[in-house]
């Protein structure tokens, strides 16, 4: 990644000779929700593992393509299965799939994630609409060079969380019938859960959600000048004083358990947008 710019226009120039349809929009499927992708109308997939300078997923359930095709009318790019820093890939690894999605040709990102409740006025299941973040994982992807064509050496991380498309996600929940909470999401390295003492701490930051992605793609995105919409599954509730155990086999279940309602919501926001 010592080149960041020729790693990015190499990647895209290889997925311009295996799909040729331009995206306007990318998506992140995040852990539990790759099967999100079957709503969009396929023209390509491109296996990771093809792609110049692509990581390849190792977490499970993650499986490890972009998927080109159209959905709600629009052009879109499907990451199906992400990268986390807990994997040991570098912070310009974890994003480097945001950077070539830009150069493809997205201007709106919406990214998932699976996570763990805070907020007590949440339950496991509900969907909540990103409003904010706090970056947790002690790194940072713009730690580094800064190329100034790909975008600025001090962001603004104001509106990160495009608030348009905070409004236009709430109207198709309400069109919908369906609860979309809103909430900060705090991203930590993981890949252990938290400690009931690490929950009341999060809580008490101002967290409503904790997870171990998301976060690091956001910057990417908006220092590239790229639109975000971000939304989380609740799969678990790290309530301090009501801890139960949890396993992935639990948090992917109830991953695939409300996927379909997310789906209604991303799809319903994607027809909405105007490119």
């Amino acid at each position: 990644m010592d080149n960041l710019k020729q790693t990015i226009t190499e990647a895209a120039d290889y997925i311009r000779t295996q799909a040729d349809l331009v995206p306007d929009i990318g998506i992140i499927l995040g852990t539990g929700l790759g099967s999100l992708g079957d709503g969009i109308e396929l023209s390509a997939t491109v296996g990771y593992e093809t792609i110049p300078h692509f990581p390849v997923s190792t977490v499970e359930s993650h499986a490890g393509r972009l998927l080109f095709g159209t959905l709600g009318g629009k052009n879109v790019v499907a990451m199906q299965g992400r990268f986390h820093f807990y994997e040991g890939y570098t912070m310009a690894q974890v994003t480097f799939p945001v950077r070539v999605m830009k150069e493809l040709g997205i201007n709106i990102l919406v990214v998932s994630n699976a996570c763990g409740g805070l907020n007590p006025q949440f339950k496991r299941g509900d969907l909540m609409s990103i409003t904010d973040h706090i970056n947790l994982q002690g790194a940072n992807p713009l730690i580094g060079p800064n190329d100034e064509s790909i975008g600025p050496r001090f962001p603004d991380m104001y509106n990160c969380y495009d608030s348009a498309l905070v409004k236009l996600a709430e109207q198709v929940a309400l069109e919908k019938k369906l609860l979309l909470h809103k909430g900060v999401y705090v991203s930590v390295t993981g890949p252990n859960l938290e400690t009931a003492a690490e929950y009341r701490f999060l809580r008490c930051i101002g967290a409503d959600v904790v997870g171990m992605s998301t976060v690091p793609e956001v910057i990417a995105a908006r220092h590239q000048g790229t639109r975000v919409a971000g939304f989380s599954i609740i799969t678990d509730m790290g309530l301090p004083d009501a801890l139960h155990p949890c396993n992935l086999d639990e948090i992917i279940a109830a991953a695939n358990e409300a996927e379909p309602r997310l789906k209604a919501v991303i799809g319903g926001l994607i027809e909405k947008i105007t490119i």
